[in-house]
């Protein structure tokens, strides 16, 4: 096999073509191997590889929808075991998990390779991918543009062509946005789908949801098969589905009532080729015989926003502690890049209060979403405001740096809430359309049909009822039989 055939396959392609006897799972690894030798050091999406453990799985592999089939795990969301997990945070340096969290084994089971870890933000907090730590991941579309955050090293893998698939987290849109930005399909799963333990009964307050970043719908709802189900232990579990997510992939999704909105749900402003391309995808769904309406649900938007940015300062401030419990030492400020010590200082500064508040906040989210889902089957947004910002864009200026100093010597409420919603209101006016759904549970996926002027992907989101799934991924297979994307190459792959 010549590395352009195995960059056309995905995965399930992949596999079949091991079970066929036609590669060697052997093969495929050295030939994700050399892809990630030749690309990485320009897109710098790899930082820890396991190329020997992936030969031996590779040699001794059986069983499982994706047998043999390489892989890249992200480096935070999961531990596996034996391997380094720095969360892209200096602090955890060193740190280096003695067992697989439940979400690698359910991996490992469905037969793929891990071949290494990908870049993420420290403690996974930023829409971008330039941790202090390992440094930028860059766009394969463009190298001078980001993959997006937090999965970005992930997504920039996937995109090209270096693996078909890969593990990413969305807490805030980091399964989405990085699939808006690297032109691939993204599933954020319905609260409770998918597991997060054993180390963690929920991420951030329940925003969290782990799965994948995939070049086909078809692979996203097999690994969904594979990945799914209850957990021992944990504290709640989504509806169980009806079938196999996998069974939804070309059956009709019927005649769906699409309400759509090309307006920004926590930020201000739309940029035109974000607004193009929700206006193109409701288009796309008119002609294939869908009911599409301009409408969106009525919410509590600064209420949500700050219930967002509650639970994202009090997860940081967990986040530093459970540091500190599994290194068995304090940690330092130096040892966190500004923003995240920033938001460690808030969440210690909130009371237990703030929190419930937040979280009763999203609650009623949840409650006023669902009645909106009466009269609508899906919810069509930009997955992004804008197309994806240059390398360091984002990136803390010399002036907001040298406040977030001042605050850690006068780390006093009132400016904190102060500074809190001055980082807030630049941070999420970018990527201000997938929180809400991280808030509410609901399923949602971005899908890759759209591409601007300057040749980088737009993606779309479709956010379905809690517990439906199945909605989205039978939508998504139509989308992608309509306009196909997978064939469509990056300038770096």
């Amino acid at each position: 096999m010549t590395p352009e055939e195995y960059g056309r396959h995905d995965a399930l392609g992949l596999a079949k073509l091991v079970r066929d006897k036609e590669v060697t799972a052997l093969e495929l690894v050295e030939l994700a191997i050399a892809k990630i030798e030749a690309l990485n050091p320009t897109l710098n999406a790899v930082v820890h590889k396991m190329y020997e453990q992936a030969r031996a799985r590779a040699k001794a592999v059986s069983g499982g929808p994706f047998a043999g089939v390489p892989f890249l795990v992200k480096d935070m969301d999961g531990f596996v075991a034996g391997e380094p997990c720095t969360a892209g945070s200096r602090a955890r340096r060193g740190f280096v998990p003695d067992h697989d969290s439940e979400i690698v084994a359910r991996f490992k089971k469905a037969g793929l390779v891990i071949t290494g870890k990908t870049n993420a933000p420290e403690a996974g907090l930023l829409a971008v991918t330039e941790p202090e730590l390992f440094g930028p991941t860059k766009n394969p579309w463009n190298p001078e543009h980001t993959p997006g955050g937090s999965s970005g090293g992930s997504a920039a893998a996937v995109a090209a062509r270096l693996v078909p698939m890969a593990h990413g987290g969305d807490g805030g849109g980091s399964i989405r946005i990085p699939a808006s930005a690297c032109g691939l399909f993204g599933l954020k799963p319905t609260r409770g789908r998918n597991p997060v333990g054993p180390d963690a009964g929920e991420g951030w307050s329940g925003l969290v949801s782990i799965h994948a970043l995939t070049r086909s719908v078809r692979d996203c709802a097999a690994l969904l098969d594979a990945v799914s189900g209850p957990e021992e232990g944990a504290p709640y579990v989504a509806p169980p589905a009806s079938g196999p997510f996998a069974a939804e992939v070309g059956k009709p999704p019927g005649a769906l009532r699409i309400a759509f909105h090309s307006g920004s749900l926590f930020g201000r402003n739309t940029h035109p080729d974000c607004v193009a391309a929700v206006t193109d995808a409701a288009k796309l769904a008119a002609e294939l015989g869908h009911v599409v309406t301009e409408t969106a649900p009525v919410f509590a938007k600064e209420e949500l926003v700050r219930a967002y940015l509650v639970v994202v300062a009090a997860g940081m401030a967990s986040f530093v502690a459970e540091t500190e419990r599994l290194l068995g030492r304090k940690v330092r400020s130096h040892e966190l890049e500004p923003s995240s010590w920033f938001l460690c200082q808030v969440g210690r500064a909130l009371s237990a209060l703030d929190l419930e508040q937040a979280r009763a906040a999203t609650c009623r989210a949840g409650r006023a979403f669902a009645t909106f889902f009466h009269q609508h089957d899906l919810f069509l947004t930009p997955t992004l405001a804008y197309p994806p910002v240059k390398i360091g864009e984002l990136a803390l200026k010399a002036g907001e740096r040298f406040g977030l100093a001042l605050l850690r010597a006068l780390p006093a409420r009132p400016l904190l809430n102060a500074a809190l919603s001055a980082l807030a209101a630049n941070a999420l006016e970018k990527t201000p359309n997938t929180m809400l759904f991280n808030q509410t549970g609901q399923p949602a996926m971005s899908v890759p049909l759209y591409w601007n002027a300057a040749n980088l992907p737009i993606g779309v989101q479709f956010v379905g009822r809690f517990g439906d799934e199945a909605t989205l991924l039978r939508l998504g297979a139509q989308l992608e039989a309509a306009r196909p994307w997978s064939a469509r190459l990056p300038a770096v792959v």
